[in-house]
Formats: structure tokens, sequence, C-alpha cells
């Protein structure tokens, strides 16, 4: 093996070991300093090491080269994968002071000093339109002031995070909870794609692990242990986003979440973090004047939206009677008090701006 092989070797050997862990593998590595000399180091020398035990210990010293591991390698080599490990200048410097950061990480694409500007955005699967607005919205402005978005591309507002910020040419990381060749969903493939030509895509498991369903808790705390701050929008009470909010509190991360309507199931969790003590967000104000203080920020001139817009008066009063739930364009014609003919001119305008989109059933929502 070449060298750069034979170094995540040792890297696979150590974590292969029954017992080991991510908390013990780390304790392994400050000790000796390499999993190499770990594997070289005897049972008197590990039983003095805190939460290694006599059969831990043992399992260490009688490990014995294992021709699967290099058929990992090989395997991560002809899928193109990249592996880093926790020594690596690459590897996120916040994710690895968490208490279990994972000792390697598999990863397509690729992880810039840049990235350390990270905020993460989870919510619902069956995310609502006002979900689907707010975080397009809220994802494509972080980017602009050189924020990277971190979700776990997920159906719903993973995937409405990773896009808004890529059509605002902003960088995103996915999280899996499977290995990288099996995407999970499936059906967004083709946004993977984007996310690791954009970003990257990142797990901790080997190529081959499916998405079970207790993977997903491991890679939450991934999602919010590489950021700053973790945003929520739209979840319910048994919302897995509850626990990606929880591993950031753990870390001491900032927490932020969306109110929702109190009669919908998707408002229940981020109403119940907002009680608890989350930050209300009602605009990227709210989160900036958090992390500003904790991050390298890019400054960008950002105008109002009036101003980024250039609005008209008969513009902007449309633009006030719209909101981030959508609206039909009778209600809005009601209400402006224009004939309805010069309303859909207007709206035309508003779209070609940037400021409304139009939904199914001539509703409207605001951007």
């Amino acid at each position: 093996m070449g060298s750069a092989r034979e170094d995540i070797y040792y890297w696979l050997a150590l974590r292969s070991i029954p017992g080991v862990g991510n908390v013990n593998f780390k304790r392994l590595i400050e000790t000796f300093g390499s999993p190499e000399c770990a594997l070289s180091a005897g049972l008197s020398e590990l039983l003095k090491m805190e939460g290694i035990g006599s059969s831990l210990a043992n399992n260490i010293v009688r490990f014995k080269p294992d021709k699967k591991i290099i058929d990992e390698i090989d395997e991560v080599e002809r899928l193109g994968i990249t592996v880093i490990t926790l020594n690596n200048s690459a590897y996120p410097e916040r994710l690895k002071k968490i208490y279990d950061p994972p000792p390697i990480l598999y990863i397509k694409g690729e992880i810039k000093k840049e990235d350390e500007n990270a905020i993460s955005i989870v919510g619902a699967r069956n995310a609502t339109t006002y979900g689907r607005t707010i975080t397009e919205r809220l994802s494509s402005e972080l980017v602009s002031y050189g924020y990277t978005i971190v979700s776990g591309m997920a159906r719903g507002i993973d995937t409405f995070a990773h896009h808004g910020a890529m059509t605002a040419g902003g960088r995103t990381i996915a999280v899996l909870g499977s290995g990288i060749d099996i995407l999970y969903p499936p059906d967004n493939r083709e946004l993977a794609g984007k996310i690791a030509e954009n970003g990257a895509i990142i797990s901790e498991f080997e190529p081959g692990t499916p998405p079970e369903r207790i993977n997903f808790p491991k890679r939450n705390r991934i999602i919010s242990g590489i950021s700053a701050g973790v945003l929520v929008i739209e979840a319910s009470n048994d919302s897995g986003s509850l626990i990606t909010a929880n591993a950031a509190l753990e870390q001491g991360r900032e927490v932020f979440a969306i109110p929702g309507n109190i009669n919908s199931r998707n408002s229940s969790g981020t109403n119940g973090l907002i009680k608890k003590g989350a930050k209300l967000v009602e605009n990227i104000d709210d989160i900036l004047e958090e992390l500003r203080p904790q991050l390298a920020k890019r400054e960008v001139d950002m105008l109002n939206k009036e101003e980024r817009h250039n609005l008209s008066g008969e513009e902007e009063l449309i633009c006030n009677l719209m909101s981030y739930e959508p609206r039909h364009i009778d209600e809005i014609t009601f209400g402006s008090g224009l004939p309805s003919s010069r309303v859909s001119t207007i709206l035309l305008n508003l779209e070609l701006k940037g400021a409304v989109r139009q939904l199914d059933g001539n509703m409207y929502i605001k951007r």
C-alpha cells in the first residue's frame, strides 16, 4: 500500500475493532498520536487509559491485518470518494471539538475553509408552502452573507434548504445517514449530484451502509456539530429535527426556530423549541445578530426588499397585501382597490422581479 492508503488502513482498522467507538477512538489518538501506534500499544499501556477495559484492550492487542479493510479502501477509490480523518486539516474544525466526533468522514465534493461559516437548516419532510417559501428565502439570504447551508438531504425542508443555497450561488453540505453510494431518498439523486458540485456530501458510514433508522440520530449530531447554529423550520413534536436541535444545545450551538400556526401539527415542535428558549426568527437579522459575534462574515450590501426589486408605488401596494401564506388573486384585487386587469399585470411584473411567486389555482405568495 502507498503511504496515504496505509494511513487510511490503520484508521479503518482501529475503527473496526469491537468496542472502540468514537469516544474511545479519540482518546486512543490523543494518547498514542496515531491509530498505528495505538494498534501497536501493549496491554499494560492500554489498561491505564480511561474508558479502556480489559475486553477492549485485549481486542486491540489481538488485532490482525484484515483483507476486508483493503477491499473497503479499493471500493472507496473506485467510487471516487475522498476519506478524511480526524487529524486531517480538511476535517471541519467545529466537528472535531464535539464529544464524539466521527474519526473518519467519507466525502463527495469538497469541504473548504469557508465552510466553517455554516448554519444548519432542518425541518419537516411534509413541508407546507409556507415552510418551503421561508426555507428558500432564508437559505438564499444566508449564503449571500457567506454562510454555507448544512442539511440532511431529506425530502421537504432539507431539500428546499439545499436548493435555496445553490439557487443563490452559495455552498451547501448534505450529511447522510447511509453510505454515500446509497443515496436516501433515492429521488434526490439529481440533487445529490448538484450538491457535490456546489459543496459536499458527507457521511461517517462506510460505503454500502443502508439508511437504517438507528443511523439518523448519529447523522443529526454531525449536522449540528459542523454548524454555528441550527434553524428549525416546521417540525412536529416527534420530528427528527428536534434531535438535531437537542444535539446543538449539547454542543453549545445556537438554536433558532420559525414560529408557526398553532393549529398546525408542523408547528408544534418549532413552537415548543421557542418556549424552551430557542430564538424566534422572523427574518435573517434575528439569526445574524446571534452569529455575527462568532463568525467572520463576508460583508455584503443587503438592501431591503423594496430597494432590491426597485418597486413602483402600485407594486409596493400589492406586495404589502401579500404574505408568506398563499393568497388568491381575487383577495389581492379586493384589498388593493385596483381593477383586476391591472392587478394581473402588476403581479406578472412582481414575478419577473422575483418579489412574488405564482402557485397553482391563481394563488400567489411573497418571496
